[in-house]
């Protein structure tokens, strides 16, 4: 469950549009989610009729979750209160569904015999949308023991199938293009999210000893002190370079569904990974380089954001929503090492004057063609100066 210090900012970005999985959003008088409930049940009537010819009943099905409920309830952070039976059916029917659901994605299997019913373009999305919120998971190891008693005798089985369903349901969020590995453990999609966002090479150390960064200068201070930001060609977000006096940073999308992942994925950090919140790093680190409108606009400009909320200050707004609330102990020693490289760079005074000259007199050909005039018109007074001061000898003798 996402915690109240956070839901209580923007609810509606950790509450199910179409779909509600598990106990937590399982309301049967909402009416935006009644007619998914619908689909549930009839894509269940279809998953026990694709594996009766395995000999797997609707009664086996239940008595493996009955074996592992007190598992399953352990996984949620509030005791439920629901009795056995209520409980049971609706980790039943939600995990059915999303088996249905992969396994006729996986196989492109929508219009097999009896169980044709496709879903629609944007209805796939929406859902996919929805399996990512961090209340609307079910652990995936329930899924795992289904999934497992119902094709353990399947052709087309194998021991990690599931998982690989998942990644590949996934696809759209792996933006790294991470490849498949068997041995891959998540606790549910929005983790398996997590693992693609993480650094492909290495993960950075975090001492707990290094003093706590409250403080970097924003993007306007930094630009103004001669610092040139510089769009990253990594895929990965965490993948930022400080060399030179050149700030690389790959391309962040400000957006509506954009928000929702970024929300979720902090606040799973905050739940589950408070001692490796890389995430969380990142976006302190971009709370810290935008506090106003001009720090959106310059970024934007250096291609190092895009901003598709509308205007500057709704970016500026999100970045600082986003990390408003956010409990951290300490960033990653990337990051530590970038924010002290940051404050020397700005404290220096040559920088800012180097920065001031490019701006004021370099900036454009008009403006260096000027100062050049200038300089050769500064030179001549100077010489002319020089020259009525300390005439040349012999310079007034009469030919």
């Amino acid at each position: 469950m996402v915690p109240d210090y956070l839901r209580k900012s923007k609810e509606e970005h950790y509450t199910p549009q179409v779909i509600s999985i598990g106990p937590f959003h399982h309301d049967v008088y909402n009416v935006k989610l009644k007619t998914m409930e619908q689909r549930k049940l009839r894509y269940l009537k279809y998953f026990i009729r694709r594996v009766e010819d395995l000999q797997i009943s609707l009664e086996k099905l239940v008595c493996t979750i009955k074996e592992y409920e007190e598992s399953i309830r352990c996984c949620y952070a509030e005791t439920i209160q629901l009795k056995s039976g209520p409980f049971v059916e609706i980790i039943l029917v939600d995990a059915i569904f999303i088996l249905e659901l992969f396994w006729r994605y996986h196989f492109n299997d929508w219009a097999s015999e009896g169980n044709g019913e496709s879903l629609e373009p944007w209805l796939i999305t929406a859902i996919r949308f929805d399996l990512i919120l961090l209340e609307n998971q079910l652990p995936f190891f329930i899924l795992e023991k289904l999934f497992d008693l119902a094709f353990a005798s399947h052709k087309d089985y194998s021991k990690s199938l599931l998982t690989f369903m998942a990644f590949n349901y996934f696809h759209f969020y792996n933006t790294q293009n991470i490849p498949y590995r068997p041995q891959l453990k998540i606790k549910h999609f929005l983790d398996l999210l997590r693992t693609f966002w993480l650094p492909l090479k290495r993960l950075p150390e975090r001492d707990t000893h290094d003093e706590v960064v409250k403080h970097v200068y924003s993007a306007t201070q930094l630009h103004d002190a001669g610092l040139k930001f510089k769009k990253g060609s990594s895929n990965c977000l965490f993948d930022i370079n400080f060399t030179k006096g050149v700030l690389e940073i790959p391309l962040i999308t400000l957006d509506n569904y954009s928000e929702t992942l970024y929300r979720n994925l902090l606040a799973l950090e905050q739940c589950h990974y408070s001692d490796k919140a890389y995430i969380t790093d990142y976006f302190l680190l971009l709370g810290f380089l935008i506090t106003t409108d001009s720090d959106v606009k310059l970024l934007v400009r250096k291609g190092v954001m895009e901003n598709l909320l509308g205007n500057d200050d709704e970016a500026r707004d999100l970045v600082k929503e986003l990390c408003t609330n956010i409990v951290y102990v300490n960033m990653n020693s990337d990051y530590n090492l970038f924010c002290k490289e940051l404050k020397v760079f700005y404290k220096k005074p040559w920088n800012r004057w180097q920065a001031t000259l490019r701006r004021d007199y370099f900036s454009t050909p008009w403006r260096i063609a000027s100062t050049i005039a200038a300089g050769i018109l500064l030179l001549l007074t100077f010489l002319q100066t020089i020259y009525t001061m300390f005439p040349i000898k012999g310079s007034n003798r009469v030919c």
